[in-house]
């Protein structure tokens, strides 16, 4: 919008003695078409900020409450942290109070990130700075920048693992199942993508089969990542495809699904299988020593929400955050990002894998296999 000439005037005044009491920023990104605000940077050391997380489906979303909570009160901001467990019009209205108790900055790990463009657009308009963490905010505006480790290679490196242990079990062909995440999850899409990057090329030549013909997304698709609706469907499919044939592995992209597959093959009385997972979960990394588990992705919850705050603390100071990937297209805008690089971890590097972490370390340290 034009302003009078006396106002801008004013405006790069204000600017000015701005600059010359806060450090050197990065030049802030400008209003998108849409005409949201641009985000504010330099604010109040106490500051309010708001952090959205979507419902307790695993460990990793529990940890990184606590982990924001610790975080933010020890860097010296109010913080609002809550999780959305009674869906999206719940964490809809989280966001929207957030934006009323005047959140410099909102922090969404989305339920479903195509669904919070009206309160995500009332957040710009105020000037709050959103970023979407571990799930990318899909079909609008505003947002600001994308903090994950890098989805597509976390498929990858799922579907690297299924073939390592696949070549170790020694079958030929390799009957093999697929699981992807629940579809109103953006990371979802891009787990099974890269996964089946590295299995599509050995279902094509006929080394592995998918024996219930189940192979695109939306067959596969667990809805809202549930335990239950992965072992409802395991063991359908088992008892449909596998009176006679033997199932060696699975695609799985967590550890949650990959338990609930193994509780069906159990229970069907199926032999051991080799099974991917993601998160590093304390139960499934008990798993992983226990072999019953082939591997798990280690995206260590404490380094994202560090990073989070980090890039928070530099906002406070006026500084804006350096992306590090290509920026993504979420529909509306290319949004920049910030990843972080997840590791594979299997029997082989399960005992080094988790500096750090105190919570597996001492599951490890206390199963006498470390």
């Amino acid at each position: 919008m034009k302003k009078i000439a006396t106002a801008a005037g004013l405006a790069i005044a204000a600017s000015l003695l701005l600059s010359a009491c806060q450090p050197a920023a990065t030049t802030a990104p400008p209003a998108s078409d849409g005409g949201s605000a641009a985000p504010e940077v330099g604010f109040a050391a106490d500051a309010t900020i708001g952090v959205a997380l979507p419902q307790k489906t695993s460990e990793n979303w529990v940890r990184a409450e606590d982990m924001f909570n610790e975080g933010l009160s020890a860097a010296g901001f109010n913080k609002i942290v809550q999780f959305a467990d009674n869906g999206v019009s719940e964490q809809q209205s989280q966001i929207s109070a957030m934006v009323e108790s005047d959140a410099k900055v909102i922090v969404v790990g989305a339920i479903d990130g195509s669904q919070l463009g009206d309160p995500l657009a009332a957040a710009k308009a105020k000037g709050a700075y959103i970023i979407a963490y571990d799930r990318l905010l899909k079909n609008t505006d505003a947002v600001d920048l994308y903090v994950a480790y890098d989805p597509y290679r976390v498929g990858e490196l799922q579907g690297e693992a299924l073939i390592e242990g696949l070549t170790a079990k020694g079958c030929n062909p390799c009957n093999i199942e697929l699981i992807a995440g629940s579809a109103d999850d953006a990371n979802s899409t891009p787990f099974f993508e890269g996964g089946m990057s590295k299995l599509q090329p050995k279902i094509d030549s006929g080394e592995y089969v998918v024996v219930s013909g189940q192979t695109s997304f939306t067959q596969v698709a667990t809805e809202g990542w549930l335990a239950e609706n992965a072992q409802k469907r395991f063991d359908t499919l088992l008892a449909a495809n596998y009176a006679s044939a033997t199932l060696d592995g699975v695609l799985s992209p967590n550890d949650t699904l990959a338990r609930a597959a193994l509780t069906a093959v159990e229970t069907a009385g199926k032999p051991a299988i080799v099974i991917t997972g993601q998160d590093s979960e304390v139960e499934s990394v008990k798993l992983i020593l226990e072999g019953k588990q082939y591997s798990t992705i280690n995206k260590d919850t404490g380094v994202l929400v560090n990073k989070v705050i980090e890039i928070i603390k530099g906002l406070q100071a006026g500084t804006q955050p350096t992306p590090n990937g290509d920026p993504l297209d979420n529909g509306v805008i290319q949004v920049p990002v910030v990843y972080l690089d997840p590791v594979i971890v299997t029997q082989a590097n399960v005992c080094t894998a988790y500096e750090g972490d105190t919570v597996v370390q001492k599951v490890l340290d206390e199963s006498g296999k470390c």
